[in-house]
């Protein structure tokens, strides 16, 4: 039921003009002519009374409230005025139901610029801290050189040796710094091709051998029988995601412990999980680590190096891939991180020159 300003006035028009043709007819001498005049002036006077009051002092004030209120949400304060917005329907129900959608959504907002200034003073602070020790270090040694230090052959060399490897993690920091970034302004983009994920699997495990052994830690693939695994992916970026979860295992998990990439097909995505028995990461952690420069254990991690960014790049890179990557860990039972990518059907196809098989991709 429409409630305009003239359905209202005529209802408690009708509504005046009844309760006091009512109470006439009982005071004696009235005449039927008489209630008859007194129902018409009643109602009419009544009717134009309320439609003014209705319309002039209700109407039209709530619709230049929501006409604010839409200008305020299009964030545009030269819309055209615009017409019978409000008299198809309830008006006070109207701008009450636009005042409480507006509000939740400036208060989300709110929410939201709260938790980014909070990210904002937490980066900006572990940037500082990730900046100033190899700077700082870097700075010391050189400084001790300058100071008489380079006098000394042995003290030189070693001093520059320590200096170059804190400028040299710096670099790394920075570049990192730089991917990152531009991973979230989306300015790197993805070259989506065939690849076998496996042999770059492999060609990873040969790269950390030396890290391995020194940890005495046990790198396979599973399954065993399992010649090629082919996704689409870019292979540079897919080649970063597993080294850096790969070397994670690596340096986080136990001494003489496993490392162990798993392929599972499927009929459209390989699912693809790396996976330690190492110590493990806390519950509380898990949300957190793939935030930058977030570390469970602050004291180990400095020891091991790194610059704590590797987790949020990857996060970023298959992201960029349309899929996300999941972690499961249990205390002293290891940790696996999992991600699906897309399958890519592979054929052989016989160069009749030079009776070579090429892949192709499957139309």
């Amino acid at each position: 039921m429409s409630l305009s300003p003239r359905f209202i006035a005529i209802i408690l028009a009708f509504l005046i003009s009844l309760i006091t043709t009512t109470f006439l007819a009982f005071v004696e001498g009235v005449s039927k002519g008489m209630l008859f005049v007194s129902a018409i002036s009643s109602f009419i006077s009544s009717f134009f009374l309320v439609l003014y009051t209705v319309d002039i002092l209700v109407f039209r004030e709530v619709n230049k409230m929501y006409r604010t209120i839409h200008k305020l949400k299009m964030k545009d304060f030269n819309l055209a005025p615009r017409k019978k917005l409000i008299r198809e329907s309830n008006p006070l129900k109207t701008i009450n139901d636009e005042i409480f959608v507006y509000v939740t959504k400036k208060q989300k907002e709110i929410d939201e610029l709260k938790k980014l200034e909070l990210f904002r003073r937490e980066f900006l602070a572990d940037v500082s801290h990730e900046f100033k020790t190899p700077i700082f270090a870097a700075q010391g040694f050189i400084h001790t050189l300058l100071d008489g230090a380079m006098d000394d052959e042995n003290v030189r060399e070693r001093f520059l040796v320590k200096a170059a490897k804190n400028l040299d993690s710096l670099d790394v920091l920075v570049k990192d710094l730089l991917v990152l970034s531009q991973m979230e302004t989306g300015d790197i983009k993805m070259n989506i091709v065939p690849m076998d994920i496996r042999l770059l699997t492999t060609n990873i495990f040969s790269r950390l051998e030396n890290i391995a052994t020194d940890r005495n830690v046990t790198l396979r693939v599973k399954p065993d029988d399992l010649p090629e695994v082919w996704v689409k992916a870019d292979a540079d970026r897919l080649e970063q995601v597993m080294l850096n979860l790969i070397e994670n295992a690596i340096k986080y998990g136990n001494e003489g412990g496993k490392v162990i990439v798993h392929f599972n097909e499927g009929k459209k995505y390989v699912e693809i999980a790396v996976r330690d028995n190492g110590p493990g990461i806390p519950y509380e952690h898990l949300n957190r680590i793939f935030e930058r420069f977030y570390r469970v254990d602050k004291s180990r991690s400095k020891d091991i190096g790194g610059t704590g960014l590797g987790l949020a790049i990857v996060k970023h890179i298959l992201n960029a891939h349309d899929t996300k990557i999941a972690v499961m860990s249990k205390p002293e039972k290891g940790t696996t991180f999992s991600f699906k990518l897309e399958k890519a059907y592979i054929s052989l196809v016989t160069d009749n020159s030079a009776q070579d098989p090429v892949s192709q991709l499957n139309p």
